[in-house]
């Protein structure tokens, strides 16, 4: 009997060995930190119907041991319930920790976008900021059933998108991105506004388009309405707008180049055949020279009243323009800012 007892303990105290070197191994294996980075935090991008396999190596240059996380990944299911998203893992995090964060956490980040001349630049601004590929944004952008249905054109779709900050999950689709930011466009376009380009005489997307002139013409918020008002007192009286930024798109959508800076327009690009060209055209040009800055679209809607109809840049005050009621006083002014220019060496 003694030695019945004696065999029975031995039995249990075997058995209570193996269960705390279980124990220490799954203690090791779920909670023991295994990051492998010296920043605070690592990003982990998980494409959209990723399987497994694809999670497993945008995990792995994160961990120490690899094995150790694939056995918990195992163990807690996360190889058969791969979820798509932007996840922020923390230094020191324990494979348990990874997977919790990584099945449940998807973090939303910040886009941001502004100064895009083209829906083209656009889309591959906003790829570069969340999973969708800049061909399936401009699809959807350019989708003509969507543009019809809401009262836009193929040529002035890009004054649908408001430069701003959005929160957006990273792995949103084009047309999550798109729609978002037409509800974004109508939330802005409230009643207040909608009165105040009623009684301007101006769509919402007319609008957009003279704001997109008065962006480019001028950097100073504090100054845009004032070139609005310029541009308000040509429209009002027939005359052309003669905006240099409308030539200068004029000749890069001409060649075809977007890329190539034009500092200085000359005077053979006045002639340039383009709808865009308001030296050629009156009225308004058939969309926006740039996606314009809210600032710009509040100048249009807000513009100074006053009886300018010229102005050219300030070379006494960087940034300002110098404004005129008249030509004799506009042609002074111009050829004050021709002999700087000239001196300046500027060429193109």
């Amino acid at each position: 009997m003694n030695n019945y007892k004696k065999i029975l303990l031995g039995l249990v105290l075997i058995g209570l060995v193996v269960m705390a070197v279980f124990a220490y191994q799954v203690y090791g294996t779920f909670f023991t930190a295994n990051t492998n980075f010296e920043t605070e935090t690592y990003e982990i991008l998980i494409p959209t119907d990723a399987d497994y396999d694809v999670a497993f190596m945008a995990i792995a240059a994160s961990v120490k041991d690899r094995d150790a996380f694939h056995e918990t990944a195992v163990r807690k299911g996360y190889n058969a319930n791969v979820k798509s998203g932007r996840f922020l893992l923390k230094q020191g995090m324990s494979n348990n920790d990874i997977i919790n964060a990584v099945r449940s956490r998807n973090i939303p980040l910040n886009v941001r976008f502004n100064n895009q001349e083209r829906l083209e630049d656009l889309a591959g601004r906003i790829a570069t900021q969340i999973e969708a590929d800049s061909t399936s944004l401009m699809e959807v952008m350019r989708d003509s059933t969507f543009l019809k249905k809401n009262g836009f054109t193929q040529e002035n779709a890009l004054s649908m998108y408001l430069p701003n900050q959005y929160e957006f999950y990273w792995n949103s689709s084009a047309t999550t991105f798109r729609d978002r930011m037409f509800q974004g466009y109508k939330s802005f376009w409230n009643e207040s506004r909608l009165k105040k380009a009623k009684k301007i005489e101006l769509s919402p997307q007319q609008v957009s388009v003279l704001a997109s002139i008065v962006h480019k013409e001028t950097a100073k918020v504090d100054e845009r309405p004032k070139v609005a008002g310029v541009y308000m007192n040509r429209l009002n009286t027939g005359m052309r707008l003669e905006a240099d930024p409308t030539v200068i798109y004029s000749k890069k959508l001409l060649d075809g180049n977007f890329d190539q800076v034009i500092k200085r327009v000359l005077f053979k690009d006045l002639e340039l055949d383009s709808r865009y060209n308001t030296y050629k055209y009156t009225g308004l040009p058939p969309g926006p020279i740039v996606s314009p800055d809210l600032s710009a679209i509040d100048a249009v809607l807000n513009y100074e009243k006053h009886d300018y109809f010229f102005f050219v840049a300030d070379v006494q005050n960087f940034g300002y323009h110098k404004f005129a009621k008249n030509l004799a006083q506009h042609n002074a002014n111009a050829a004050e800012y021709r002999r700087w220019i000239q001196a300046q060496n500027v060429k193109r």
